[in-house]
C-alpha cells in the first residue's frame, strides 16, 4: 500500500471551527479530541490559538473544549476560568471549585454523524497501483 498525506480541501482552522461549532450543549470535548478530529493529532495547542483569535467572529462555543485531564486550563484574560466554568455550569455541567469537569459524564468525542464531512483521518490510505 502508498500512503498519502491527506488532501482534504478545507484547512486545519476552518476544520476546528467546523468541529468545535458541532459540541452538542451540555458536553466537553479536550483540544486534543478536536485537532485529532480535524487532522492534526499533535495540534492541541494550535486549537487553543484557534479558539482565542476566533471565538468571537465565529461565536464559538470555546468554553465546551478543557485540555485532556478534564481541568480548565485557560490562562487568557480573555478567557477566565471562572467565566468558562460560569458557562459551562449554566449548560448544567458540574465544574469543582478547582476548575474540574468529569470527562466520562460530559465528554464528547466526535462520534456524530454530523460530522463525517468535516473529519478526516490523518493519512489516506490507498493501494499502490
Amino acid at each position: 500500500m502508498h500512503v498519502i498525506p491527506n488532501t482534504n480541501p478545507k484547512n486545519f482552522k476552518d476544520r476546528v471551527i467546523e468541529i468545535v461549532i458541532k459540541i452538542p450543549k451540555g458536553r466537553v470535548t479536550t483540544y486534543g479530541t478536536v485537532a485529532t478530529l480535524a487532522g492534526v493529532p499533535k495540534g492541541a495547542r494550535l486549537v487553543g490559538g484557534i479558539l482565542h483569535y476566533n471565538f468571537e467572529k465565529h461565536h464559538l462555543p470555546w468554553y465546551r473544549v478543557i485540555n485532556r485531564h478534564g481541568y480548565i486550563s485557560t490562562n487568557c484574560w480573555d478567557h477566565l476560568k471562572d467565566a468558562q466554568k460560569a458557562l459551562l455550569s449554566d449548560e448544567g455541567i458540574e465544574v469543582t471549585p478547582d476548575f474540574m469537569v468529569d470527562l466520562q459524564k460530559y465528554g464528547w468525542w466526535g462520534t456524530d454523524e454530523k460530522l463525517q464531512d468535516i473529519v478526516v483521518p490523518v493519512f489516506q490510505v490507498h493501494p499502490r497501483s
